[in-house]
């Protein structure tokens, strides 16, 4: 009797252990899983992924922070989208559930689309999008932590903050402002922006405020130089 009490006892011991392996091998996966991945460097200046240089060719994750030196810049493949960071600038990137994403901290980025849900950019509370499934060039430009410019180049662009959705159409471009109920010390001009003039354009319940800025067609040239290139092939 006491030597069966023993082999049950190895036998029950056995059990747990294969109970305990199993359940490491479930939850180990879990634990291991790496970010999902971005995308891909097509060109680098100057810029760093995290604290490492960034190079051509490399692979990028969601959750990198990319950023460029004074006179850097970095160009990024994500599915049918580009993403250009212009100098002194800087993206946190994500992939989101709809689309590859970036969250512009600094700087300026363009960016150029295939369709609606290629790319969406994050600034603050803000969100900018491409409008349609036409191709699309956008280029936003961190001013303040509550300020920003918006320029469609080629398509038009949908800015969103919560529930206050409005469109860019193309070859406009808007200096918003977030925080509607804050003073705004610079008048409708901006921080090195052309006004128009007049009063800011605002709907019910905005959530900003956005003043017209100019664009020259220098500016719109530049800007699609730098985007690489055209949407049709991002």
């Amino acid at each position: 009797m006491a030597r069966t009490r023993v082999l049950d006892s190895f036998a029950i011991t056995r059990i747990l252990v294969a109970i305990l392996l199993s359940l490491t091998l479930l939850i180990s996966p879990l634990w291991a899983t790496p970010s999902a991945a971005f995308g891909t460097v097509v060109f680098a200046n100057r810029a760093r992924v995290g604290g490492a240089n960034a190079s051509a060719g490399a692979t990028l994750f969601s959750g990198d922070r990319l950023s460029t030196d004074e006179v850097g810049s970095v160009q990024v493949r994500a599915g049918a989208a580009r993403l250009l960071l212009a100098n002194a600038s800087a993206a946190t990137l994500a992939q989101e559930e709809t689309s590859p994403a970036a969250t512009l901290t600094a700087g300026t980025a363009t960016f150029s689309t295939a369709n609606s849900k290629a790319f969406a950019l994050r600034v603050a509370s803000a969100v900018i999008r491409p409008n349609t499934d036409q191709p699309t060039i956008g280029k936003v430009t961190v001013l303040s932590a509550k300020e920003l410019v918006v320029k469609s180049v080629r398509g038009s662009l949908q800015i969103a903050v919560e529930d206050d959705v409005r469109e860019i159409p193309e070859g406009a471009a808007y200096r918003i402002v977030l925080d509607p109920n804050a003073p705004d010390p610079q008048g409708p001009r901006g921080a090195g922006t052309k006004g128009i003039g007049g009063p800011p354009i605002k709907a019910a319940k905005s959530r900003f405020l956005w003043y017209a800025v100019a664009i020259t067609a220098g500016v719109t040239v530049l800007v699609l130089h730098e985007a690489l290139e055209s949407a049709d092939k991002p």
